[in-house]
This record gives C-alpha cells, structure tokens and sequence, in this order.
C-alpha cells in the first residue's frame, strides 16, 4: 500500500528511520539524551535570558484569579411529561452534573489511565509529563505536545484562552497548583469528568453514558469495560472516534483499545480482563442514533418555560440544570398538533385561518395539551404562543362568567328567572341587539343562554351589578385592563386568551373551585431542590352556582347554539361565542353582512375543560367567517372531547337545589313562579292529600271494626270454653261425689257387718 507524504523531506525523515530500526538501532533512545540536555537548556535559558524569575512572575501575576463561579458549568435542563417521562433536554450544553459516588471506579480508572496517571499523586503538574510534553516540542512545534494533566485542563477550560503560548502555560501552571491547595483531588476530578466535551453536542460523562448507551446518571455502574474505555477515549478528539459513525469505527476501536493497555499497564485491569474487552465491538451497547428531531411539542414547551420563568426569579433555563416535570400528555398534545397542522381531522377555509386551543383537567387545572397556530403563525419555543398569549374578545362564551354566574352566585336566581327581551340601550345610550335583531319578551335565563341573547344578558349585569360581576369574574382567573370594567363585557367586549377562558369554566366544572390553570408540577435543582408549582385550589363560586350554570350549558350543547359540539356518551355543557365587525371594517374589505370575526367555543366534562378561538390574525380581503366556518371550533372542541373523553360520568346536583318542571331551584332563593301549571299542580296535590286523608280514615274504620270482631269473637270464644270448663268440672265434681258416697256405703256396710261378728261371739 502507498502512503502520502506532506513533503520531499518528510519522506526522508521516514525512510530513514526505517533503515535504522532494521538495523536494530532506536532512534528515540539515541536522541533522549539529546532532548535532556534540549530541555535543560530551554529551562537555562528561560532563567538566564530574562524569561526567567522576573518575566514569570509577571506572566504570574497577569493571570486570571480562581473564580468558584467560573468552575460551575452550564448545565442543561430536562423536560419530563405527566407520567415523569423524559421529553427533552434544552440547554446551551447538554450536561448532566454528578457527584464522585456516582462514578464507579472502572470509569474513573479508564480516564485518569489514559489522561492523567499521576493524578493523585502530583500537585497539580506532573513534572515528568511537563518534561516529556516540552522535549517532543522541541522536536516539532511548540503545543503539538500537551502533557497537561487533569487539574491544568480544568483550568485551561475555565479560566483561560485556547490559545498556546508560553504565556498561557505558566499561569496554568500557576492557577493549576492553586487549584490544587484549594480543592480536594475529588472535587476537581469531578470538575473535569462533569466538564469535557465528549461529542455530539454532550458535555461531562454523565450525559455521554445517557447518548451513546442509554445509561442514566444514577446507573452508571451498568456502563461495561469496553464501554467505560471508550468514553475516556473521547475527549482527545471526539468526533473522529465517534463510535456510531460507521466510518469512525476502526479509529473509535484503536482508540478504545489504548486506553485498554493504559489501564493494564496501570494495573488497573488483569491481562484477561484487558484481552476480553479488546474481542467487544465497538458499536456493542451503543443506542439507535436517530436524526435530530429538534423540540418536540414547541408551544406547550414555550408555555412551560414561561411559566417557569414568570414564577421563579432570575432562572437561567439554558444553564441551570432544572428537571422540569410538566402537565404534559403527549398522546393529547400530538393528536392536538394533527388537528392544527393537518386537514384530516378538520377542513379549514384556507391556510391564513388560525385557531388555539387549552385542553386541561377539568378537576385540577393541568393542561395537557394546546394548540397554538396553524402555518407561519404555529408556535415556536420562545416565539409568540397563541394559546396563552393571544388577546381576543370572547363574546358569548363570557355570559356565564360575567352575568349569569355572578347573579345566580350574589341573588340565588333560578334556572327559570323571567328576563324581559326588549329594546334597550347601554347606560351611555348606545345600542345593543340580539344576533337575530329580535326581541323575544318574558323568557327564562335558560332561554337567554341557550340561544345566546344578548339584550338578557346586558339587563342581568345591570341587575346583578358591575362590582360583583368583576370580583366573580376575578375569582375565575380572569383579568382586566387597569382594573375597569364596561358594560360592553356583558356580551364579550373584554379580551381574553384560551388559557384564561378554560381556567374560568373548569370551575364551573368542579363544583365551584377554581384550579389555576398550569403547564408545570415541579421544579428540582440540580442540589435537590423541590419547587412545587401545583396551586392550591380555591372556592370560587357554591357549588349550586355552579351546578346551575352547568345545567344551563348542558342545554346549549344539546338543543341550543352548541349542538355540533356535542359528543355521544358524555355529560358536555358548553357556550359558543362570535363577535362581529364594524361597519367601517366591512365596507372596507367589502366583508358581507354576517361576517364573523372571532368564533369561539368553551366547554368541559366531568374530566376536561378546552377553550377554543378561531379566527384570522388580522383583518383583509376574506379573512372573515360564516357560515360553516365559524364552527370550526365546535369541530375542534369535539374532536378532542371523542378522542380522549374516558370519562362517562355525570355532573352531581347538590343538595340544596331542587327541580320543578325541569328548570333549577336554589333552597332559600328564588321562589318557583306562579303559572298555571303551577296552580293546577297545586289543585292536583291537594286531591292527593284529600283522597290520601279519606283513605286513611277508611282504613282506620275498618281497621276498628276487624278489631271488634276479632274481640268479640274472642270473648264468645273463651265464654263458651269457660262453660265448658265449668261444666266438665262439676261433672267431675259430681262423679267425685258419687264414688264418695259409694265408698261411704260399703265403708259403714264393712263397719256393720264387722260389728254383727263382735255381737255373735
């Protein structure tokens, strides 16, 4: 096989020294002492030239101080999802920090064999190997040769520059020896082993061991000889003995095997051990290398992050080495991802429609999935996130937040309270009308709801009261700009986002406590540190409020504006909202007279809550809704309740609401009203009790007389067995009396006869 040479003189170099090893001669031998008298001159030289005690000390004292803070490496956070399973690790290094227990001894072995076998010995410079570094510099260039040891390599990576000079040199020298007087062994041994680089973007043995093998930070005495040997053979040169790129196998196995004989010629493996590690293939243990996927679930990572960093001060994501352990469902989340980024599931208009979504449980709060933007609008991490921080007006879907709820919260309306439907205007004199441009007179709250009126609903807050109907609104989680609020909210005038909203009627779905909405459960530091982030809930509304609420949108959802929402099986109640645009907007882009802007549905089960908007990121030529289109998000919210709906259980009415010709009553509160039925039904219940009273007259009536009878017949029952009695006893009493006389007789006949013997003698 030809070899290539870099130049003319190079060859010769190799060609003769060719020649002198058949010659049985050794070349290295021959130059030693040659290189000892090379160094010894240098080192001469550097005192008697002035690079000696003045200049040294000046190098000295121009070096950097030992700075604890610099020691600390970024360390990389990981994202796990509800069920504590690994998601992700984001950071500016992929690291993972560990303690000295946690390494066993083969693998640290394995790295101070091949990197530094005097470690514990020296005192931070290894003399020897600093003589042998600089004599092989003297031969070739200078820094082609390192000879640094461990405790110089902490050094040179955290406080000084790549650059080699002689400079640079002698303060790691410097800062190497104090380093040592600072720390122990240990410690800096673990300062290097959670610190190198060890490819394919891994920093520190720990996050290596999980890369190449799978092998957890906690598990590391799992890792194999051949394993272990390999990983303390990286940090030479990682990428060219990565041992999962085919064409880097051979080098990642001469290069395993070097740090095999370092470790036996340590003595710290036996010639078996050595020989049996050697026969292991390189690429044994190593996982599937996959492509780089980049963060998974972008948006509800993004939302995870923001919360973590509105919640806790001064946390650096990228470098603090956090376990976040989210709220996560990936199975919700990737389904969700389907439904906002494909059109199998949904049929959207065109590619400028955008929509989010909040999927949260519904009895603590936890989002398990979102969905945030379709297109050039999808969330990225770090990037907007519609989910939680889009601000739209919700319409409709705020009645029961800001109307329905506080009046039935602050006054005990029934389901049936009468509302009279009829024109009116906003205190200020502006006007308002129903989306029909109807007016529908006396109905029913329920009635109002159900078809989303808007006159009933302006009249309810106006009754109820602006205060109240802030501080209930308020208790749900929502929020107002410089804490005013208008008339206008009555019918959705606000701006919310789909986080908010789906907080505010997860409440109405748990029996009136009210669960922060939230994308984290816990934050550990890298020192064990817990930081809890699951709210305590809190009693927002009684649980009649909500249970009459809930009622109402029941009938929304099955007879009303929500009907496509529904979703066989489950026990849904939910509101859908629209707003409209100006007349200004519509001749501007020529929208028709029922163009939508904002569609919205909000609903929940017993087991989740989901909050939807729909709509176009800004106004121009057809970015507008009718029709069909402004179902969407009923679409949307129905795909995910069939999905992942499980739970097929009902809302449970309290205790201190009753039912009469199926609307909702409040114990204490609003009286039934007085109709018709009503009278009848009261006419009815007094037939009832009539006929009830005579019935049971009758049956005490008949009652007394069986009961006669059955004494009558008792007494001519024991009168006759009495005279029975009395006539067997004197029967007995007469034939006693018989055989009395009878015994009399023959007792005085014996007694005479007895005497007539006397007599005759």
């Amino acid at each position: 096989m030809s070899e290539t040479y870099r130049s003319r003189q190079e060859r010769k170099q190799v060609e003769k020294t060719k020649q002198d090893q058949k010659k049985g001669k050794n070349p290295l031998k021959r130059r030693s002492f040659l290189n000892k008298v090379l160094l010894w001159s240098l080192l001469l030289g550097v005192v008697s030239i002035g690079i000696g005690a003045v200049t040294v000390a000046a190098m000295i004292k121009d070096a950097p101080k030992i700075d604890a803070s610099k020691l600390v490496d970024p360390l990389s956070t990981k994202l796990y999802d509800k069920n504590g399973n690994f998601l992700y690790e984001y950071g500016k290094e992929k690291r993972t920090k560990i303690e000295y227990s946690q390494v066993p001894k083969m693998l640290e072995h394995a790295f101070i064999a091949t990197e530094d076998a005097n470690f514990y010995e020296h005192n931070g410079i290894d003399i020897k190997g600093t003589a042998r570094a600089i004599s092989k510099n003297l031969i070739g260039d200078f820094g082609s040769q390192g000879g640094s040891t461990i405790t110089q390599q902490v050094i040179k990576n955290s406080f000084l520059s790549p650059q080699k000079t002689i400079k640079r040199k002698v303060q790691e020298w410097s800062l190497a020896y104090q380093l040592e007087q600072k720390y122990s062994k240990h410690q800096i041994l673990m300062m290097y082993l959670n610190k190198i680089y060890l490819g394919d973007g891994t920093y520190g043995v720990a996050a290596a061991a999980k890369n190449y093998y799978g092998i957890d930070a906690d598990h590391l005495n799992k890792l194999t000889l051949p394993e272990a040997a390999m990983l303390a053979g990286l940090p030479q040169s990682p990428s060219n003995y990565d041992p999962t790129e085919p064409e880097h196998v051979k080098a990642a196995t001469n290069r395993r095997n070097i740090v095999l004989e370092a470790m036996y010629k340590q003595g710290y493996i036996t010639k078996k051990q050595l020989e049996d590690a050697k026969k292991v293939s390189v690429t044994a243990g190593l996982v599937p290398k996959t492509e780089q996927q980049g963060m998974p679930h972008e948006a509800f990572l993004d939302a995870v992050v923001k919360e973590v960093e509105r919640k806790l001060k001064n946390v650096d994501i990228s470098s603090d080495g956090l376990s976040i352990y989210t709220t996560l469902d990936p199975k919700a989340q990737t389904f969700a991802d389907k439904i906002m980024n494909t059109d199998t599931i949904i049929s959207y208009p065109n590619d400028n429609f955008q929509g989010a979504f909040v999927f949260l449980d519904t009895k603590t709060g936890e989002v398990r999935a979102i969905g945030s933007g379709r297109n050039q609008y999808k969330a990225s991490f770090r990037g907007n996130n519609f989910a939680v921080d889009i601000k739209r007006q919700p319409g409709s879907t705020f009645k029961p937040v800001f109307d329905y709820g506080p009046a039935i919260e602050n006054s005990k309306w029934s389901t049936a309270h009468q509302i009279n439907d009829h024109e009116i205007t906003y205190s200020n004199g502006q006007s308002i009308s129903n989306w029909d441009h109807q007016y529908h007179g006396m109905l029913s709250i329920r009635t109002a709801l159900q078809w989303s009126y808007n006159i009933p609903a302006l009249l309810t807050l106006q009754e109820v009261g602006m205060d109240k109907a802030q501080n209930f609104a308020e208790n749900l989680g929502i929020t107002f700009n410089n804490n005013k609020v208008y008339e206008s909210y009555a019918i959705g005038s606000n701006t919310v986002n789909p986080l908010e909203l789906a907080g505010a009627y997860s409440a109405f779905g748990n029996n009136g406590e009210y669960n922060t909405p939230h994308f984290v459960r816990k934050v550990v530091y890298p020192d064990g540190r817990v930081v809890n982030f699951t709210p305590k809930p809190k009693r927002a509304m009684h649980d009649y409020t909500a249970y009459l609420v809930t009622d109402m949108l029941r009938t929304v959802v099955k007879s009303g504006s929500g009907k496509r929402a529904n979703v066989l099986g489950l026990d849904v109640a939910g509101k859908t909202g629209t707003t409209n645009f100006d007349s200004k907007t519509k001749a501007q882009y020529g929208y028709p007279s029922g163009a939508v802007n904002d569609s919205w549905f909000a609903g929940y089960t017993p087991q989740y809550t989901m909050a939807v908007w729909t709509g176009y990121t800004k106004n121009g030529p057809g970015n507008y809704m009718d029709g069909n289109t402004t179902k969407i998000s009923h679409q949307m919210f129905k795909a995910m309740l069939e999905a992942f709906g499980t739970d097929q259980s009902r809302f449970q009415q309290p205790s201190d609401v009753y039912q009469v010709n199926n609307e909702l009553f409040i114990k204490g509160g609003e009286a039934p009203p007085v109709t018709k039925n009503n009278k009848e039904d009261k006419k009815h219940k007094q037939k009832e009790k009539k006929h009830k009273q005579k019935e049971e007259k009758h049956k005490q009536q008949e009652e007394k007389k069986h009961k006669q009878k059955e004494e009558k017949h008792k007494q001519q029952k024991e009168k006759k067995h009495k005279q029975q009695e009395e006539k067997k006893h004197k029967q007995e009493e007469k034939k006693h009396k018989k055989e009395e006389e009878k015994h009399k007789q023959q007792e005085e006949k014996k007694h005479k006869q007895k005497e007539n013997v006397n007599a005759a003698e």
